[in-house]
């Protein structure tokens, strides 16, 4: 598996720092990976550099209007569960729900674990036990963990699920999930009342402060789930010797994109060798976001409205059409 440190000397060898067989001064290499970081920071704010979106779920608190996400903010989880290698077992769930690109803290768990795939554990729910694939190999034994998400750049969409029979009264299983408007600063600013109260909420305002990000829903809810949809942010290597854990295609990406970033440290000004690094560079990134990117919506309207015979009224679940 791949490390940063690997990555480090391969785009150094690109641009003629380094011969073959050779490899970087720590000093070097620790330039490198710094770079290397950053770059990975300004990717979280490309949009289709991101392979997938994240879901954020947490128990609505009835009457509670504004909660924190990021380190140490309200929105978390809390389990117990143990790692062997890059395997979390989570053998049961105190709060919160586990979600893809959690980073989780405890006794014996090294900085910078993140969760990175589902295994038996499907995530995305409230009581969901299981395991699930690491960032990091290690072994830490049956512990309490926290687990919080980082603080999104920006909130895509969101839903809230909320638990009915089939008369529409809240009931313990099943649901529906109802849309949330996203709000920007001056659409949540003209809302008169904010402290209205509501069954559950309808419009959705996300603040990302500097450390932790507050969300503010309206109105006030009595009841529900919330699934919030963010990009998923790069995380930052903690040492470079991690293991680099990323979708076909990226591990080239950082390779050239590091090289052309690393060209003006060590002087290189060879017409012929900075064009051709630039270009593979280029592609790499391109080749991702093509792959990434996502066609436009269109409108697609419910067949049972289009068609003469029309066999129930489903289609007033959707209003008769889809976004």
């Amino acid at each position: 598996m791949t490390k940063p440190f690997d990555i480090v000397t391969r785009a150094m060898k690109d641009i003629g720092a380094l011969a073959a067989g050779e490899v970087p001064t720590a000093d070097e290499a620790q330039d490198a990976f710094d770079m290397m970081n950053d770059m990975i920071d300004q990717w979280s704010n490309e949009s289709m550099m991101v392979y997938y979106k994240t879901e954020i779920v947490y128990t609505i608190n009835p009457g509670q209007t504004q909660y924190t996400i990021g380190p140490g903010g309200e929105i978390s989880a809390t389990f117990t569960g143990s790692i062997s290698g890059n395997v979390l077992t989570v053998t049961g769930i105190t709060a919160g729900a586990i979600g893809l690109g959690m980073t989780l803290s405890g006794t014996g768990i090294a900085n910078g674990t993140t969760i990175v795939a589902f295994q038996s554990g499907a995530g995305g729910n409230i009581n969901e036990v299981g395991t699930y694939i690491l960032n990091t190999y290690q072994t830490a034994a049956t512990t309490t963990i926290t687990a919080y998400w980082q603080r999104p750049l920006s909130i895509n969409s969101a839903f809230v699920r909320i638990a009915t029979n089939s008369n529409g009264y809240p009931v313990v299983n099943g649901g529906l999930d109802y849309p949330i408007s996203i709000l920007n600063f001056d659409q949540y600013e003209m809302i008169g009342l904010k402290t209205l109260n509501g069954p559950w909420p309808k419009a959705l305002y996300y603040q990302p402060t500097e450390v932790l990000g507050n969300i503010f829903v309206w109105p006030n809810p009595s009841q529900g789930e919330m699934h919030i949809f963010a990009d998923t942010l790069f995380s930052r290597y903690v040492t470079i010797n991690d293991q680099i854990t990323l979708p076909q295609g990226f591990n080239n990406c950082l390779r050239w994109c590091l090289a052309e970033r690393l060209m003006p440290m060590y002087g290189k000004a060879s017409q012929t060798q900075i064009a051709m690094i630039t270009a593979f560079a280029a592609q790499s990134k391109a080749t991702l976001k093509r792959t990434n990117m996502k066609p436009p919506q269109v409108s697609r309207f419910d067949d049972v409205i289009t068609s003469s015979r029309s066999k129930d009224a489903g289609w007033i679940l959707s209003g008769g059409f889809f976004r």
